[in-house]
């Protein structure tokens, strides 16, 4: 409790006089209950309770006169005199103003992680473990256009392991090239057919279309029409401006201790994001690759603040680098343990993923002191991604999930998180995902095959 020295005495004062006064009441309260017969013993309660109430009110209004202060600069204290202050802690009352937000929305304290924590099968191409892996993807629905036929084809098919190629994702590799593949055709130059699903504007402009095919919406928070607008987030611009010379990709992990249900030491997100950095860096990407734990605290797993400490430390990183156009928070998902999040690309298991976007906005409006300036170029970023997985790589995504917070998605326009798989994945599962996202991240990058995805 902060007091002001200068009116240390004078709470001392109100503190006598106000017990005076309540002993005063009571006493009297007594007198007129034996003389009148009509108080009862619950009358006599309430009184006690309210002289109380009374008192703990003014030695609080004394103690914290800026809680009490308004927009005018003055405060009724416990006597009904106002006077004008100075706000005497800024930083309390930010802490204050923060509480009673989590106070009116509970459930974003306990929904405030990444994790979908999915327990049934309620999105195509999901899995129970030990079921064959979907074809391409599903049935086409509500008006589709649908092109060519399974998941397979382009490139080849790949015989050699990721795990083998991915230099050194789980610590242990020496390089990534395998004996027979080369580097070329593992990055995908080669021209890759359209086999899933393309769309026209019209299709989604439909807001219930749009909802419906390609978004999870959390209750925590809102997708408004106005927000939800296709058109306006097809046509922003998300390709790379700068040149190599410089970084320009920033990989890094929150949670950096997820891992998967096979993983031998080291064999995390951050190794699954080694094998992204590789791969993009063959394609003539500058990658900083920030492998910095943020989720343990003196050696115990912490995730309570996690994303406080990351923001910390991508934060000094841009500073030092402000090339860095595009920011991924690399994670695995959590889900039920009979849901097994895998497809087929190019004849290999393969994790399906999942991009995340915070929306910075609860159904009751925004929070405010969670502001994204960029969030629109954020979901921007992901839904240009996800229909070109549509088309290239049917059954690799999930549908993007939208939820209430921010998860540090403010500080570039092209940021993402993006769920790698979930704890029921292998690891070489994971691994293969790196190769269709980082096709995904350079058409989008390079704004190529844009016009043969949206017709």
């Amino acid at each position: 409790m902060r007091i002001r020295r200068g009116g240390v005495d004078r709470l001392m004062r109100r503190f006598l006089t106000g017990t005076v006064l309540i002993l005063l009441m009571l006493l009297c309260g007594r007198y007129i209950s034996r003389a009148a017969g009509s108080i009862t013993k619950s009358d006599y309660k309430d009184m006690i309770c309210a002289g109380g109430q009374w008192l703990v009110e003014a030695i609080w209004n004394q103690a914290h006169p800026a809680e009490n202060a308004r927009m005018s600069g003055s405060w009724p204290d416990a006597w009904g005199s106002t006077g004008a202050i100075n706000d005497p802690d800024p930083a309390y009352r930010k802490y204050n103003a923060v509480k009673t937000f989590y106070e009116e929305h509970q459930y974003l304290a306990w929904y405030g992680n990444e994790e979908s924590g999915q327990q049934t099968l309620e999105e195509p191409g999901v899995l129970a473990s030990g079921e064959a892996a979907a074809g391409a993807g599903g049935t086409a629905q509500g008006g589709e256009t649908v092109r060519g036929g399974g998941a397979g084809g382009a490139g080849g098919a790949k015989t050699e392991s990721s795990q083998d190629l991915a230099a050194g994702a789980g610590g242990t590799a020496s390089g990534y090239q395998g004996p027979n593949q080369s580097l070329e055709t593992i990055t995908g130059t080669l021209e890759r057919p359209i086999t899933g699903n393309t769309y026209v504007l019209e299709q989604l402009m439909d807001y219930d279309f749009l909802i419906k095919h390609f978004y999870s919406v959390h209750t925590s928070t809102t997708a408004g029409r106005d927000l939800m607008n296709a058109k306006d987030l097809l046509s922003r611009d998300m390709t790379m401006k700068g040149d190599d010379s410089k970084p320009q990709i920033l990989i890094y992990h929150t949670h950096s201790q997820e891992a998967y249900k096979d993983s031998g030491p080291g064999q995390t997100v951050v190794g699954v994001g080694d094998y992204l950095t590789r791969l993009l860096e063959a394609k003539g990407y500058n990658v900083y690759h920030d492998t910095s734990v943020y989720d343990l605290k003196n050696g115990q797993l912490d995730r309570s603040k996690a994303y406080n400490y990351a923001l910390d430390g991508i934060t000094n990183i841009l500073q030092q680098n402000p090339s860095i156009e595009v920011v991924l928070d690399i994670h695995r998902d959590g889900v039920g343990e009979n849901l097994h999040l895998v497809t087929q690309v190019d004849g290999r298991d393969t994790a399906q993923i999942m991009f995340f976007n915070g929306l910075s906005q609860t159904p009751e409006g925004p929070i405010e002191y969670l502001q994204n300036p960029y969030r629109e170029d954020n979901l921007a970023f992901s839904l240009q991604m996800q229909l070109g997985a549509a088309a290239y790589y049917p059954g690799f995504t999930r549908k993007i999930y939208l939820k209430g917070l921010r998860y540090n998605e403010h500080l570039r326009p092209k940021s993402s998180l993006i769920e790698v798989g979930a704890q029921t994945n292998t690891y070489e599962e994971a691994l293969n995902a790196m190769e269709p996202l980082s096709e995904l991240l350079d058409m989008v990058l390079q704004g190529n095959r844009k016009d043969s995805i949206i017709q």
